[in-house]
């Protein structure tokens, strides 16, 4: 190994050593924490922001970075891979000022408890001056990365990128979450499967059909909720030697390292829905954090490739596995010897509800068809909050009626509206639309996963759902970044991304259901 690589892998080692004390102090300030201590965490994680920021621009780690990108071709493809993935972090982070990562970091960590605090009290104005600051800091990071990214590149000030004729301001935040996302590239994609699912549900409205959603709604205990999700996540592979299952205000999962994985989830005693495939979701986040390669992840090239394929994930498990007629051959029982009262329900009961199309306020309680739905509004809120074209104080109008005319239904309270998402408070721009590229690689995936392993309805029905955990693990998993999102979907699928599969398999289900 070239000494100036080993070096890179040392420095990089130390970073990663870093994110997880970081990761491990938000995950403590969701879960843990006491309340008192908000203000004491919030400059805690501004420290640390500082000295990661400091460590990955200094000077000699950047000339380093430099000079092994220039004698790349002496490298084999995997070490040219690690370089091309630590030059992107060393650059990205160069753009932005240390007091201004300090600043940010601030902000998210105050902004997650203004914001759970005007949640529950129902009460926007308590979190718009919070929201303000974060979408200002947003677009001052979004436009010094803009600046120097055409600086690097020679580029005139105003020249386009890549297609795009005009790039946004936005793409700088997309490519955090999505290397190469483009709204030039997602706009057309929003409005094909706004074309596609639109029709769709409004057939479904006038089909007449009323599906019972009684198999999901009743009476739950919470504690036997729990102990059902511990026994299906258990059953999907997910190692609790290597993971936790805690409650918290919004699911979320934390892989600090393969060894390490920090699932929560929140659960209602009137509905079975949000805690069972909460939990489903992220086991399947789980399931790939606990895949990766452990000798790779203190290396530029450990963790996931992009956050749409860890969503493609954790929407696989939660919607084609546990959504289908296959799974709840096998996990009906097992839930009626915790309710008794459900000795009456049918496998074809439960599947119909898990899979009923209701027009719903709360996004991760959506279902399938409409999901994608309120992700177009959120994209478009905060595509136009990034570019300047909507202001924070009239975000409750603009959301309340684009939900009308997506949905047909308003919120009653700012709490199922504007207020309901984590992710603005934790400055995550840019990271919704995942969720819906996530929706497409996952049916793109579990196609491919029906053309290759042999019987899998069949074995998923008998309970042997790690036979489809350890086919994601050789496909996907354990590949870390070796590849880009592009490359990975061809080798795995043998195609590029398209909405085709998932248009395929959605359809499907709503005309069985629906017979629309």
């Amino acid at each position: 190994m070239p000494a100036s690589y080993a070096e890179l892998e040392h420095r990089y080692a130390e970073l990663r050593d870093l994110s997880i004390a970081q990761s491990l102090a938000g995950w403590d300030q969701e879960v843990m924490m006491p309340r008192g201590g908000a203000e004491a965490r919030a400059h805690t994680l501004a420290a640390l922001a500082g000295v990661v920021h400091s460590r990955t621009t200094d000077r000699s780690l950047v000339r380093l970075v430099e000079g092994l990108h220039r004698r790349q071709r002496r490298l084999t493809p995997q070490r040219r891979r690690a370089v091309e993935l630590a030059r992107r972090a060393v650059l990205k982070a160069t753009r932005i000022p240390e007091e201004l990562a300090r600043e940010l970091a601030l902000a998210e960590s105050r902004g997650l408890e203004t914001w759970r605090q005007a949640r529950q009290a129902r009460d926007w104005k308590r979190f718009a001056p919070a929201l303000r600051h974060m979408v200002e800091l947003k677009r001052e990071v979004a436009k010094r990365s803009a600046a120097a990214a055409r600086r690097e590149r020679g580029a005139p000030r105003g020249a386009a990128r890549g297609r795009a004729a005009k790039p946004s301001l936005y793409d700088e935040l997309l490519d955090d979450y999505e290397p190469g996302a483009t709204v030039a590239a997602l706009d057309p994609l929003f409005a094909r499967l706004r074309a596609f699912t639109t029709p769709l549900v409004e057939a479904v409205v006038k089909s007449g059909v009323k599906v019972s959603l009684r198999p999901l709604v009743g009476a739950f205990d919470i504690e036997r909720q729990r102990e059902f999700a511990r026994e299906i996540v258990v059953a999907m592979g997910i190692d609790l030697e290597r993971a936790r299952l805690d409650l918290s205000t919004h699911p979320f999962c934390s892989g600090l390292h393969p060894g390490d994985v920090r699932m929560t989830g929140r659960y209602d005693p009137a509905d079975l829905r949000g805690g069972l495939f909460g939990a489903i979701h992220e086991a399947g986040h789980g399931l790939y954090e606990q895949g990766l390669d452990p000798r790779r992840a203190r290396s530029p090239l450990g963790g996931a490739v992009s956050m749409a394929i860890h969503e493609s994930q954790s929407r696989l498990w939660e919607n084609l596995v546990a959504r289908s007629r296959p799974f709840w051959s096998w996990a009906l029982p097992r839930l009626r010897r915790r309710y008794p009262w459900m000795v009456g329900v049918t496998v074809d009961a439960m599947w119909c509800a898990a899979n009923a199309v209701r027009p719903s306020f709360i996004r991760v309680e959506a279902d399938e068809l409409t999901y994608n739905l309120h992700i177009v509004l959120r994209y478009e809120i905060e595509r136009d909050l990034i570019e300047g074209r909507q202001q924070v104080s009239d975000l409750p109008e603009r959301w309340n009626e684009d939900l009308h005319a997506l949905l047909g239904i308003r919120p009653k309270h700012d709490a199922e509206g504007v207020l309901q998402d984590i992710h603005w408070a934790m400055g995550l721009f840019g990271y919704f639309p995942t969720y819906t590229l996530g929706n497409l690689y996952a049916a793109q995936f579990m196609a491919a996963a029906r053309q290759q392993i042999r019987g899998l309805d069949g074995r998923v029905a008998r309970g042997e759902l790690v036979v489809l955990r350890d086919w994601l693990r050789r496909k996907i998993h354990g590949h870390d970044q070796l590849y880009t999102a592009e490359q990975l979907v061809k080798r795995v699928t043998g195609k590029a991304l398209s909405t085709e599969a998932f248009e395929r398999h959605i359809r499907a289900k709503v005309q069985a259901i629906y017979d629309v």
